[in-house]
């Protein structure tokens, strides 16, 4: 065989050598890709977004779309070749697969907690949106979760309203944890409580929670976050205080296969815009992202890029942007898009006031670096 032909030859199989290898060598990393947009003014699957009961609500028009970001499974195993062509396309992201599913998290144990911050962020959206109107809501410290095998556990439930802690009135969730580490390991501590049915059928019915009781809870001594550093005082009881909310009517989210606290701020915005006469975008197609508290706090958010490509995608021309997250999203903004920083509620509200009249000088920019 002559010395080109077997030097081709080797060559060709090297080749198909690299490609198998390729395909089928798993590498440590995982995608992130644009996810569809939601009009929360809109429907979806066949129901509107939002709906409300109760209080009269305004036609809207435009948009104020939610984003989402598509992300591999834990269980998928990317090649060699799936990463190279995800480092190259712009419309995707090759990250580390503990970034997306730190310490062998599954893909359920994910999914679960998306849902969690999911749920949440519409209660938080919700009460943000009332207060931002000026529509009194009602706030409770509540037990959020009780953890097997604790002190708690029988005795405390979740929904439980706290009422006091060894007789001091308790107004926040960080209030529970600090009255009980007063005590030490082994001591008794006092939960002054309405029993969550109670205070469910006081809900329904649009009433306080009343009809108290008190239950005692030995405390235990907490578990050691740093072997080097041991506690040997914190005292706990296992569980974990969380805030619920009477609404003075009825505000739902409609919205499956989503999950994460990132649409919190959009939905606060969808809310307010049917709650009030006119027209909070002019009908203009405004995206965004970013979470909320119940303050009308926004925070940052993942995969900022992902979503300002599928925003202009959707056909987007303006981009609510979390305060945090702008450096990123200047860096690297889709063109035809406008970027508009936001920190609270409010500031989104005034924003929308300004793409309303047609002045978009005057919005609030990200800047690069």
């Amino acid at each position: 065989m002559p010395r080109r032909t077997a030097t081709m030859l080797a060559s060709t199989l090297i080749l198909i050598a690299l490609l198998c290898a390729g395909v089928l060598i798993p590498v440590p990393y995982s995608e992130m890709s644009p996810g569809p947009t939601v009009n929360t003014l809109g429907d979806a699957r066949g129901e509107p977004v939002l709906q409300i009961k109760g209080h009269k609500t305004y036609p809207t028009s435009g948009h104020l779309n939610m984003t989402t970001v598509r992300v591999t499974g834990a269980d998928y195993d990317m090649n060699i070749v799936e990463a190279v062509y995800g480092w190259l396309a712009h419309d995707s992201v090759i990250v580390p697969h503990d970034t997306l599913y730190p310490n062998g998290k599954t893909e359920e144990e994910s999914t679960q907690e998306n849902a969690e911050e999911f749920s949440q962020s519409q209660e938080s959206a919700k009460v943000a949106a009332l207060k931002e109107l000026k529509i009194p809501v009602t706030s409770r410290v509540v037990v959020s979760t009780v953890v097997k095998d604790s002190a708690a556990q029988g005795k405390l439930h979740a929904g439980d309203v706290i009422k006091a802690v060894d007789g001091t009135a308790v107004t926040k969730p960080e209030d529970v944890a600090k009255l009980v580490t007063l005590r030490k390991p082994g001591e008794n501590v006092v939960f002054t409580i309405v029993p969550a049915k109670t205070a469910a059928a006081a809900e329904k019915a649009g009433k306080e929670p009343q009809g108290s009781e008190e239950i005692t809870l030995t405390t235990r001594k907490a578990p050691s976050e740093d072997p080097a550093n041991p506690s040997e005082d914190r005292a706990i009881v296992g569980i974990q205080a969380g805030t619920d909310h009477t609404f003075p009517f009825e505000v739902d989210i409609k919205l499956a296969d989503v999950g994460g606290p990132s649409a919190g701020l959009m939905f606060s915005l969808g809310i307010i815009d049917k709650l009030t006469p006119g027209d909070l975008t002019g009908g203009e197609f405004v995206a965004g992202t970013g979470t909320i508290d119940d303050a009308g706090k926004v925070g940052p958010i993942g995969g900022i890029n992902m979503k300002l490509v599928g925003a202009r995608n959707a056909g987007a021309r303006y981009f609510l942007t979390p305060d945090d997250n702008c450096a990123a999203a200047a860096a690297d903004t889709p063109s035809g898009l406008t970027l508009v920083r936001v920190k609270t509620l409010a500031d989104a509200k005034k924003s929308l006031d300004t793409i309303r009249t047609g002045d978009p000088a005057g919005l609030p920019s990200c800047s690069a670096g």
